[in-house]
């Protein structure tokens, strides 16, 4: 697994998604720092449910093999 070394990330944005972002930190007084890892932290989230909701599904409809790979 990927192991950080440092707690920064530097994202290269096009010009129009930076214009985006600077706009809407300055409309709502918030930094554009806090956007993004409000925006990545909500990204997580759904993806998580997603990959975990197919995992599920997965176990389920394979629960026999599974279950015969194990014995």
């Amino acid at each position: 697994m990927h192991q950080p070394t440092s707690p920064h990330l530097h994202l290269g944005l096009d010009p129009d998604l930076r214009q985006a972002l600077d706009d809407l930190a300055d409309a709502t007084g918030r930094p554009p720092e806090d956007l993004v890892r409000d925006a990545v932290g909500r990204y997580l989230d759904e993806e998580g449910a997603l990959v975990r909701a197919a995992a599920e599904r997965l176990a389920v409809e394979h629960a026999d093999l599974l279950r015969r790979l194990g014995e």
